[in-house]
């Protein structure tokens, strides 16, 4: 260390610090740098061996404009006190140095302070980072204060984002951005309107996000106004421009009002008016009528006849009011003739499906049952079906059931269970079930709903072109019991769920029942969902709707715990549940952070057939799952569209930035827009929230002439700071007339229900072999958790672990992911790595098994 030039001209060495304040001590000398400042001091020989703490450090800076700033330095014991700033000793007569005696402990105390001006930071170090360091001595050592930085402050002019102005709809949220300036040090932020400063502390109807964004959480009415953002730090304060907020009311119908007396022309009236409430703001008028009138019955209307007149007319309604009675008995006799047949008990079974061990069902009927449930009786003379044990794919014939329970009447009166497609309609079932206790609530719509018989060697049902589908494994259902299941999917018009704040419905949402039916394992419900599959930006929970009606969290997904009755099996666009109990579910999402993304489907239509000068292009913006994509074709089908261009997927972050829609590039010699903005928007909540099933929007393009049929064009969809696709389109549209019909229908043709082995890829008796062989642990790990790794199941080995039979659990998950595509021989292939000879079962002929 280079000791600096304390001694002035009077003594000038090279001895190192310590050195030279020894030498000074003992030799009793004292320096001075002339006549102003004492730049040492002798310590009393009690407190030499003490090295100097300090005080007071010297702490950061901002320099204001020109105005220079002041460092202060304060230790003790200290014989020497200075300043080192970015490396290099201050010079001395820069230092302000003043000495006192701490009254309390008699040690000498020595403070010093500078002053540092723009200019020596600029000549440096320019705006970068400039500090300065106090270092103080005693005759022990040395020690060193903490850095203090000295930065130039300064905020700039122009905002990097302006809050924009908006038009919203009563109790809509509403988010206004602000980036304020460059700054240091970084400004702060307030929200302003008509100048008054915004407190959300006594406003809880205001927020102020970490990033100095604006949200009204429900716009009001006194919410309109000019809303401006103001920056602010010790240098100046900026102000953005106003952001006006307009916020409209659409009006509503008032209840409509009693009817009129009957008038003279046989008529009465009734109105109602758009005041509830009325509209404001720009707000739009009611749609609709305001006036109703209604034909009064006859016995209201003015009488005219003559009394002969009179008695035929009574006479004439009497006789129709016995037609009618008759006819009711009729209709009732008719019905209780029905009914007493469609709930006759099964009294015989005869199983046709291979596994099913030989069983008498005798009359069995429980008060107040909700379940087809068929106990056994030993002492019936039954007989068996003997055949041979096939994969679905090579049976000849399918235990096949597509609607309605496969029970038909003998001529005793019992029922009988047979194998093969059932004749009974799909809507007879639904208007069965929904006169049961449980089955109030099942929606009658009968084109999303499939249902079955089932006994204990399971089954599956599937919606068609939906993703969803149920497996009930071997031995879900107890043995002895015969069970009608059914599945549907709730229209989200139909059954809503109450979301808060940013939460989405991230599914659909699926029923499966009865509820309270009793399992002996899980089923697996599979549905597709549509978020990015990372859970580090979600917060996924599922849920269940209650017997009440209530919606309840079930299960927070990657937090699953393995003794719940719930468990998911989470993939790239499917959720796969395990539950031990039927009902209603849903996914609902909550985003962690503006990086959270949900996956939406836009999908472009047209009229199959144009006559007119004008031609419609429909843009839907859909969640990316399969249930809504088919609701979408069926509604196109009836409204006579064609699929114009193949679906693209785009990933919509919870920014709160709008989606818009713009069309490009038409030849402006044949065709032009009707749009008269250069986009269109639909708002970030429309479809965040995802109350509404799919939105879309419409471009209308006008040809200039009836023979022009070419169109070429681009069509772009993007968010607003986000991701966007584009569509190349380029067609005749007089050419391709086809309907929705040709274009999709992706319709699955398999049977909405399976039971038995025709539901399984892995036959029944291959399937007990498999479990026996791998449920054992081995020393070498030739079990089921090398089953679960080779199938890239290893995150739940917990979840297998807390099971009987883990091994029967992964094959029902194996089940579940590849009904359609899966590869038997490749299950094969996987045992053979393993070890087992259980593999080579596969390749056995059917008489060997």
């Amino acid at each position: 260390m280079k000791m600096p030039s304390l001694l002035g001209p009077f003594v000038r060495c090279r001895f190192s610090a310590t050195f030279l304040v020894l030498w000074l001590a003992f030799a009793g000398f004292t320096c001075t740098a002339g006549s102003e400042h004492t730049a040492t001091a002798t310590l009393p020989a009690a407190f030499s061996d003490l090295l100097p703490h300090f005080l007071v450090e010297p702490e950061d800076e901002y320099i204001v404009k020109n105005k220079p700033v002041t460092l202060t330095c304060r230790s003790t014991p200290a014989t020497q006190i200075y300043f080192k700033c970015n490396g290099e000793w201050v010079h001395q007569d820069d230092h302000l140095i003043e000495r006192t005696v701490d009254p309390a402990t008699a040690l000498p105390v020595m403070q010093v302070t500078i002053d540092i001006t723009r200019q020596q930071v600029e000549k440096i170090f320019g705006l970068d980072e400039y500090w300065c360091q106090c270092v103080a001595w005693s005759t022990t050592g040395t020690q060193k204060s903490q850095k203090a930085y000295i930065r130039i402050a300064y905020l700039r002019k122009n905002f990097e984002e302006e809050p924009q102005g908006k038009e919203v709809a009563l109790d809509q949220e509403v988010l206004l951005r602000c980036h304020p300036p460059e700054g240091v040090p970084q400004a702060e932020v307030e929200w302003q309107r008509n100048e008054d400063v915004i407190d959300p502390a006594s406003d809880p109807n205001f927020f102020i996000t970490t990033d100095h964004n604006l949200v009204i959480k429900n716009a009001r009415l006194a919410d309109t106004g000019n809303y401006t953002c103001v920056a602010k730090n010790i240098v100046a304060r900026r102000k953005s421009t106003s952001a006006t907020v307009l916020v409209y009311v659409d009006g509503g119908w008032s209840e409509w009002s009693k009817w009129s007396a009957c008038g003279a022309d046989c008529s009465m009236w009734r109105t109602r008016e758009c005041t509830q409430p009325s509209p404001g703001t720009g707000g739009k008028e009611c749609q609709g009528l305001d006036l109703q009138s209604l034909n009064c019955t006859s016995e209201q209307c003015p009488q005219t006849v003559s009394g002969a007149e009179d008695v035929a007319l009574y006479v004439g309604m009497v006789a129709v009011a016995l037609c009618l009675t008759l006819l009711l008995i009729v209709v009732v006799l008719v019905y209780r003739r029905k009914k007493e047949g469609l709930d006759a008990d099964v009294a015989d079974s005869s199983i046709l499906t291979t596994g099913f061990q030989p069983m008498g069902i005798k009359p069995s009927k429980p008060e107040n049952s909700h379940l087809l449930t068929i106990q056994p009786d030993l002492t019936t003379t039954t007989t068996s079906y003997q055949g041979t044990l096939r994969s679905r794919h090579d049976a000849p014939g399918k235990f096949s059931m597509t609607n309605g329970p496969l029970l038909d009447p003998l001529p005793n009166g019992s029922h009988t269970l047979h194998n093969g497609k059932l004749n009974s309609d799909p809507a007879e079932f639904v208007s069965r079930l929904s006169t049961q206790t449980y089955f109030k609530t099942l929606p009658r719509d009968v084109a999303n709903t499939s249902y079955g018989t089932f006994n204990f060697l399971g089954g599956r049902l599937t919606i068609p072109s939906t993703g969803i589908s149920l497996l009930i494994p071997p031995e879900a259902i107890p043995r002895g019991k015969i069970y009608e299941i059914y599945l549907t999917v709730q229209r989200k018009e139909d059954l809503r769920l109450p979301l808060a704040g940013c939460q989405t419905l991230l599914s659909p949402v699926v029923s499966c029942g009865p509820p309270g039916v009793v399992l002996s394992r899980p089923v697996i419900l599979s549905m597709d969902h549509c978020f990015d599959a990372c859970l580090d930006n979600w917060a996924v929970r599922l849920k269940k709707q209650n017997y009440e009606g209530v919606w309840e969290d079930i299960l927070l997904m990657g937090e699953e715990l393995v003794s719940e009755p719930y468990y998911c099996q989470l993939e790239a666009e499917t959720c796969r549940l395990f539950s031990e109990q039927l009902g209603t579910f849903a996914l609902v999402g909550e985003s962690l952070h503006m990086g959270a993304a949900k996956r939406l489907r836009l999908v472009l239509f047209s009229d199959a057939y144009c006559s007119t000068l004008e031609y419609n292009i429909r843009v839907y913006c859909m969640d990316d799952t399969q249930d809504v994509f088919k609701e979408v074709m069926q509604m196109e089908r009836q409204l006579g569209g064609r699929l114009i261009d193949e679906p693209h997927v785009l990933l919509f972050k919870d920014s709160y930035h709008n989606l818009r829609l713009s069309i490009h590039d038409m030849p402006q010699a044949h065709w032009r827009s009707k749009l008269l903005a250069g986009y269109q928007e639909i708002p970030f909540y429309h479809i965040w929230n995802g109350s509404q099933r799919y939105l879309h929007c419409t471009f209308t393009l006008e040809r200039l002439s009836l023979s022009t049929c070419e169109l070429t064009c681009q069509l772009c969809v993007w968010q607003v700071e986000g991701e966007g696709q584009s569509f190349s389109l380029d067609f005749n549209i007089a050419k391709d007339t086809r309907a929705v019909d040709s274009e999709f229908l992706l319709m699955d043709s398999n049977a909405t229900a399976l039971a038995g082995p025709s539901a399984f890829q892995i036959p029944y008796l291959i399937r007990q072999k498999i479990c026996s062989s791998l449920d054992a642990p081995c020393p070498n790990g030739a079990d089921w958790r090398m089953l679960a790794q080779r199938l890239k199941l290893e995150r739940h080995m917990s979840f297998f672990a807390s099971k009987a039979s883990p091994t029967s659990v992964i094959l029902d998950l194996w089940e579940a992911q590849h009904f359609h595509s899966g590869n038997i021989n490749q299950l094969a292939t996987v045992m053979a790595d393993i070890g087992k000879q259980e593999a080579m079962i596969f390749l056995v002929s059917d008489g060997e098994c």
